[in-house]
């Protein structure tokens, strides 16, 4: 299903091509790494619109067969080598990321570790940064928190010296969360406002391939700081957080679907905690939007939320909470 909404021939090009190479023992050049960045950007852009439940077996598929091949080629330049093992570290990151999303947490940080031997072989200190960043954000939203801080500071060792602003900002925003997570919340306070003071910096930084398949580092940015807000319960500020990340999400030209979806239903949750009952159903009402078409396991849990508390609001006689409630479970039938 993933391959069908590839470009046409895209999927069946690179097959061949891949094969090619392994039968024929050539070298492998900049242009064999080109093909596998193309599929790797139509495979997370098709994730993003339709979520980690969708076209899993292809993604999988590719990176056994194809990309495995090609980093068992034969190269002109060792350059040209670690380039094939980072970007078969960023395939291999993206079936972590499906998994993850698809609710299968174990299989999810098997690929991220695999991703991490992959990328400390290609030698690539920025990518293994970027592998133990997501580790440490897994650890913190399923609520297994104990070695988060460990792993977002090795992730921001690595990547100083090294990093842009705008990626530096996106370690710094891992460390506030994990300090958040651990009770520390004036140094996450700390760390919110220079991560989104180097997100600013670092607005039209010329960044790596495999960050921005992702979206923005500022969204990004707003979106792990709204959870660190709501980890220390200030709602109005994760409300603010959230709603800038929907904002920057939004404008990637509609591809960022799933991501937009979960920041307006998370932002929709802070205001129903402050008492904004009629906003958070209007806000909630624009998520279901945004959650068409996406299979995912965050997304069903999501609406699964949002359900359980338009309970509550009709119970209260908020006049909008029982029409959203069936367009909901709408959508929960058709997600399922």
């Amino acid at each position: 299903m993933a391959a069908a909404a590839l470009p046409l021939g895209l999927a069946q090009a690179a097959e061949v091509q891949a094969r090619a190479i392994t039968a024929s023992g050539q070298m492998v050049g900049e242009s064999d790494i080109d093909t596998v960045r193309t599929m790797l950007k139509a495979f997370t852009a098709i994730d993003e619109r339709q979520g980690g439940r969708h076209g899993r077996s292809a993604v999988v598929q590719y990176l056994r067969s194809d990309v495995a091949d090609l980093t068992r080629g034969r190269f002109a330049k060792e350059s040209v080598h670690a380039e094939a093992l980072t970007a078969a570290a960023a395939l291999t990151f993206l079936s972590g990321w499906k998994a993850y999303d698809a609710g299968e947490h174990g299989l999810a940080q098997r690929y991220y570790l695999q991703a991490l031997g992959l990328t400390r072989e290609a030698d690539n200190p920025l990518h293994e940064a970027w592998v133990l960043r997501i580790m440490a954000h897994n650890g913190m939203d399923i609520h297994q928190p104990e070695h988060t801080i460990d792993l977002a500071d090795a992730a921001l060792d690595l990547a100083k010296n090294r990093a842009e602003p705008g990626l530096l900002s996106m370690f710094v925003i891992c460390r506030a969360r994990a300090l958040a997570g651990a009770g520390r919340g004036a140094e996450a306070v700390a760390e919110v406002r220079r991560a989104q003071d180097l997100a600013i910096r670092g607005e039209h930084d010329v960044l790596p391939y495999w960050l921005t398949l992702f979206g923005s580092p500022r969204a990004a940015v707003a979106s792990h700081s709204a959870k660190t807000f709501r980890s220390l319960r200030d709602h109005p500020n994760a409300e603010k957080q959230y709603a800038t990340a929907g904002r920057g999400y939004s404008s990637d030209n509609g591809t960022l679907s799933r991501i937009t979806a979960l920041s307006l239903s998370s932002q929709g949750k802070e205001q129903a905690a402050q008492g904004y009952l009629e906003q958070a159903c209007a806000t909630w009402d624009r998520a279901l939007a945004y959650f068409d078409g996406v299979y995912s396991d965050r997304a069903l849990k999501q609406v699964t939320g949002i359900r359980r508390q338009l309970t509550v609001f009709e119970r209260r006689g908020v006049g909008a909470a029982t029409q959203l409630d069936d367009k909901a479970r709408t959508w929960q039938l058709a997600h399922a």
